[in-house]
């Protein structure tokens, strides 16, 4: 493929992640995706089948500015790895957040949500801005956590995307104030032994126009990769691949509508015990030359898991 603005020829197992779960300076890393669900407890269960230890429910709210808060409309329940974590968002009254809810969640069931952590939140705005992006101002957003010492508040600020600016789902950038109320140590161990979120897979009509638009948003580039190309962050990354290639990749998976967010790759200390756990959760599954597939169940929508020891075992990027 050709090479246009946002491309390089750098090569994508390069440089290393950096080892750390919050970004300093100018970093941006894959903090999390999202399924949007439709039942919170069947979620929960299907994370279990899959051997995550998912967390209790939290109903997620905005402060008031008064000492209060208010609810945004949506609740959700996590799955929290050493390096990231994944997300599984639900809808808990009408409201115009969840207006966009329900608006991605009508083109399929599954994943509609991309989240990059930077440092300073302000600072990335202000760059936004310079670059024309539309994106809206950054908010302050609470959710209540209990912990083993008593009740405390997950606390982030977000900046999104404007509607429309990135048809592939709510993608926004955050800032963390939290990390020890978040990443609590009693949620990270596993069955299946996952520690970390790697890659995200997305399917898009126009591989080169998806990052040349990802580009601007997270001012990083991407390198040509087996089907598509890779977006490389400090941590983590982005794989846009083509309808012909997501289907080589996935062929488990019906690819319906473009762009589609198709899966995302996780890290696991042993790739023996997370074969045994979907086998035992009787996951639809099968195994890669380093590494493992395993289609979402029903109750997480339509999409895939990679699971490698490593990210360079990783087939869009040896």
């Amino acid at each position: 493929m050709s090479q246009p603005v946002g491309i390089t020829a750098v090569s994508p197992t390069t440089p290393q992640d950096v080892d750390r779960q919050l970004p300093l300076g100018d970093e941006i890393f894959l903090d999390h995706v999202a399924h949007f669900v439709r039942d919170a407890g069947a979620a929960s269960k299907a994370l279990v089948r899959a051997g995550f230890a998912p967390t209790p429910v939290s109903i997620q709210v905005h402060p008031d500015g008064k000492g209060g808060t208010y609810p945004i409309g949506t609740g959700n329940v996590t799955a929290m790895f050493a390096r990231g974590y994944i997300e599984f968002l639900f809808k808990t009254a009408d409201t115009p957040l969840t207006q966009e809810f329900d608006a991605l969640s009508g083109r399929y069931d599954g994943l509609h949500l991309a989240a990059f952590a930077v440092a300073d939140i302000e600072r990335v705005h202000r760059r936004a801005a310079t670059t024309g992006f539309p994106v809206r101002p950054p908010v302050h957003m609470q959710r209540a956590v209990d912990s083993e010492s008593g009740p405390q508040t997950a606390a982030f600020s977000i900046m999104r995307a404007e509607p429309g600016a990135m048809p592939e789902g709510r993608i926004q950038i955050l800032t963390h104030h939290t990390e020890q109320a978040v990443w609590q140590r009693r949620w990270l161990s596993h069955p299946n032994t996952a520690v970390g979120l790697i890659d995200l897979v997305i399917a898009v009509a126009d591989v080169e126009e998806a990052i040349g638009r990802f580009a601007r948003f997270t001012g990083r580039s991407a390198a040509p990769a087996k089907g598509g190309a890779l977006l490389r962050l400090d941590r983590g990354g982005i794989l846009f691949a083509t309808h012909d290639a997501l289907t080589e990749l996935l062929p488990e998976i019906t690819v319906t509508t473009l762009p589609f967010i198709a899966g995302y790759a996780v890290r696991v200390q042993s790739l023996a015990t997370a074969e045994k756990v979907a086998e035992q959760g009787d996951l639809e599954w099968r195994a890669l030359d380093a590494g493992m597939v395993a289609a979402f169940p029903a109750a997480l929508g339509a999409g895939a898991w990679f699971f490698v020891e490593y990210a360079a075992a990783l087939p869009w990027r040896s």
